[in-house]
């Protein structure tokens, strides 16, 4: 599998946002770059194959764009700015299922220098102060635009035509539209399936950057665990909007720890030597085939470890050996199983305050197991009452009493 994560380090909005900030627009770009690698890194998203940057794949645009003037597709302009010849490919709209006759013009490059009011930029001549971000051309120099670093890195790194191509559900128009547009016109067969996820909300509201409602992950992280967030992202189909607050990362965080809580329990009664033989559930199976539906395929999680509960209670460790291993496999195919990478390295990640903890409330756990034999039910009622002040919620068993933390605890 190729997996290609391409990242837009030159447009409009960079260079516009790097000038209210007196930064060069490259430093502007590379901050974002690393913010937004940083934030995949913590919630344990793998890398892809190759990321290339636009800046990196100009030569592949300006072959890209010669093919399209070849054909018939693209003129250039009287200044050096490259359009897309809207009226030449009758397919356009099909993407999104649009008429021509009812969208708005395109509102990139200079409409004064447009056959069509409808033709977008695949280059934009280069402006003054902008001579830093500038390549030069056959036409002159200038920078590219927005939906030609795509399909150029797309057929360089891709092919000719690939299978997926996912995106935000608000990039559909004109930004996808357009690259399956100007690629097809092009020759090449480009995406054949599409995924284009939902939104994050606040309050109804989508969030964004421009709208200065986003969460930076950074945020987030000292709300709650890495894998919570990628937990409460999960949760969702990939379709749907996500409503996020912080009954959503509460919701998240109890979810997790019903789960870890058996794994762990689990654990001390029974192993599970590998994942690689285990068949995963068939309703599992179903619910990621059937357009991703993370949402049932946790569902089928959940009921695994109820399952596995009571197998635990009725001592059925056969039973409950499987469970385990059907619960790590599902939790494995949606890089969420506890007891693998990146996840069980941070376990350790607060090991010094975890022990310190661990060590009062075994203390004091002792002491009330001592209290119990001596039928001093006062005492051992009094200890359990001062655990769960502190926010440690405590379960006797037949192997004896363990505790956990209570999230739902303010």
């Amino acid at each position: 599998m190729r997996f290609i994560r391409n990242v837009t380090d030159i447009d409009d909005k960079i260079l516009a946002k790097a000038k209210e900030a007196g930064q060069p627009w490259w430093a502007w770009a590379g901050r974002f770059e690393r913010e937004f690698t940083a934030a995949y890194q913590a919630l344990g998203v793998r890398p892809p194959t190759y990321e290339p940057r636009a800046t990196g794949s100009v030569p592949e645009m300006i072959a890209f764009m010669a093919r399209l003037i070849e054909r018939g597709h693209a003129y250039v302009a009287a200044s050096g700015s490259v359009y897309f010849d809207i009226h030449s490919w009758p397919a356009y709209g099909e993407l999104t299922h649009q008429r021509l006759a009812d969208l708005a013009p395109a509102d990139d490059g200079e409409a004064s220098e447009k056959r069509s009011p409808y033709d977008f930029a695949l280059w934009k001549a280069t402006k003054p102060g902008e001579q830093d971000a500038s390549w030069d051309t056959p036409w002159g120099p200038g920078r590219p635009g927005w939906h030609l670093e795509c399909s150029a890195m797309a057929l360089r790194h891709l092919g000719e035509s690939f299978d997926i191509h996912c995106g935000g559900l608000d990039l559909r128009f004109p930004h996808h539209e357009n690259e399956q547009a100007q690629s097809r016109a092009a020759g090449y067969g480009f995406a054949q399936l599409w995924l284009h996820n939902g939104l994050l909300t606040q309050a109804g509201v989508k969030m964004s950057k421009s709208l200065g409602n986003s969460l930076r992950i950074g945020e987030l992280l000292k709300q709650a665990d890495p894998v919570v967030i990628r937990y409460a992202l999960t949760a969702a189909h990939y379709r749907s909007t996500l409503e996020f607050s912080s009954d959503t990362l509460k919701e998240s965080a109890a979810a997790w720890e019903r789960i870890t809580g058996f794994i762990s329990r689990a654990g001390e009664r029974v192993t599970v030597a590998s994942l690689a033989d285990v068949q995963l559930p068939e309703a599992f199976v179903q619910a990621m085939d059937d357009d991703l539906n993370t949402a049932g395929a946790l569902a089928q999680v959940h009921e695994s470890v109820r399952a596995g509960n009571t197998a635990l209670a009725e001592y059925d460790d056969a039973e409950l050996a499987s469970n385990l291993a059907s619960t790590r496999a599902m939790l494995a195919a949606l890089g969420l199983d506890p007891l693998a990478e990146p996840w069980v390295e941070s376990i350790g990640r607060d090991d010094l305050a975890a022990s310190a903890l661990a060590a009062l409330v075994e203390d004091r756990l002792e002491a009330r197991t001592k209290a119990r034999a001596a039928r001093d039910w006062e005492a051992a009622d009094l200890i359990r009452q001062g655990l769960a002040a502190a926010g440690i919620q405590v379960e006797d068993s037949p192997a004896g009493a363990r505790w956990r933390l209570d999230r739902d605890c303010e």
